[in-house]
């Protein structure tokens, strides 16, 4: 049974303890103290516990429960998984770090997004280990930096770690998901010819030219991206994230620069978004010949999905079930999850968190009769899958 005030008491912990990415906010504390308390509270437990740094002073937590081993109907490896990043606490009212409970919500930076799934995580384990659960398999905890950045946290995890199944404990609100987006972002250059603004016969606006693939965004967005859905994720899409050019008011712009993030289906790829437009800049370029752009992948990560009769699915589905008293429903995340690095690791994940609000907004809660459920979930999951 889940000891709720201890996981109640786990979770405020963590959330007290600042753990902003830096990547995100040059003055962020980054996750190594709040990575050195789980690790503390792991050894306590007599987990084998080692600290892989992602970047200097970034380190993960990986804390092994070593099997018994051995066992026809046993002995599967699983990992239980989440990041200790959060984004900023600027505009936050009041302590953005207090971890104030009201009713069955507590408050502060990263306790829904997702220190409440890492606390679900610490209390199934300990309920395991209270209650005499000797594993078969390995049960590995894996608390990762940098999610809400470039996951190099989860890029050196899997570098260490194998396991036969994962459960990521991101917050869905108790609904099952198997599938997420995906996200690249590119950099769109339009160049023209820098002259002196009354000189309109040599020179060429690059803005004006960037205005053609603007209006290209649009048609994607309005014609392109919804023509194709996915049961569980809507459509594509694309927007204008920041755009800069210029020289002065009595100048032609000698180039524009856009930045564009795309939202992508399981299927799609960043290859298939910088083709899209390097043809519209091939057809563009036809119509116009002084029209001239170029277009590079910055970053990508691709998005993800899993069989929903995928044994570990089914796992944790059945485990849902009896705790909930209810089968949970399939979901999909619109946003991009660690899973995508998993699976593509041959670690097949299911996703399944706690509820709340506020992930990246200045108020945030989570819904602690989740945690405990959540943490319920994973103790019935492990028993079943490693025991």
């Amino acid at each position: 049974m889940i000891d709720k005030q201890l996981t109640t008491q786990l979770l405020q912990s963590m959330v007290r303890i600042n753990s902003v990415n830096p990547g995100l906010d040059d003055l962020g504390a980054g996750e190594a103290n709040v990575a050195h308390w789980i690790a503390d509270v792991c050894r306590a437990w007599g987990l084998d516990v080692e600290l892989q740094d992602s970047a200097p002073g970034r380190p993960n937590v990986i804390a092994r429960w070593k099997g018994s081993g051995g066992g026809a109907a046993g002995g599967r490896s699983i990992l239980l998984t989440g990041h200790t990043d959060t984004v900023s606490t600027l505009n936050m009212p009041g302590d953005p770090l207090d971890g104030r409970i009201e009713g069955n919500r507590m408050y502060g930076r990263g306790a829904y997004d997702m220190k409440g799934g890492l606390a679900a995580i610490l209390g199934a384990v300990e309920a395991l280990r209270r209650d005499g659960f000797q594993p078969r398999g390995d049960v590995i905890l894996g608390f990762v930096t940098d999610e809400e950045y470039l996951s190099i946290g989860t890029d050196a995890l899997v570098k260490r770690v194998k396991a036969d199944a994962a459960i990521l404990t991101e917050p869905t609100e108790m609904r099952l998901c198997i599938a997420h987006k995906g996200f690249a972002w590119l950099d769109l250059i339009t160049h023209g010819v820098a002259g002196h603004g009354s000189l309109y016969h040599s020179g060429v606006d690059a803005i004006a030219h960037m205005g053609r693939l603007l209006a290209a965004l649009e048609r994607f967005e309005n014609q392109i991206f919804p023509q194709r859905s996915h049961t569980l994720l809507g459509r594509a899409s694309a927007h204008a994230s920041l755009i800069t050019g210029g020289l002065g008011l009595s100048t032609y712009p000698d180039r524009a620069h856009l930045q564009v993030e795309h939202r992508l289906l399981p299927d799609e790829t960043g290859a298939d978004v910088v083709t899209l437009w390097e043809r519209e800049i091939a057809a563009l370029k036809a119509v116009d010949p002084r029209f001239n752009a170029e277009v590079t992948l910055d970053f990508y990560r691709p998005g993800y999905e899993i069989a929903p009769d995928a044994p570990i699915v089914q796992t944790v589905r059945d485990a849902a079930a009896r705790v909930l008293g209810h089968t949970p429903e399939n979901y999909g995340m619109w946003a991009w999850l660690d899973s995508a690095i998993l699976g593509r690791a041959d670690i097949p994940t299911v996703i399944i968190g706690p509820g709340g609000e506020g992930a990246h907004a200045a108020v945030e809660w989570v819904n602690l009769d989740e945690v405990y459920q959540c943490a319920a979930i994973i103790a019935d999951a492990v028993t079943a899958w490693a025991g």
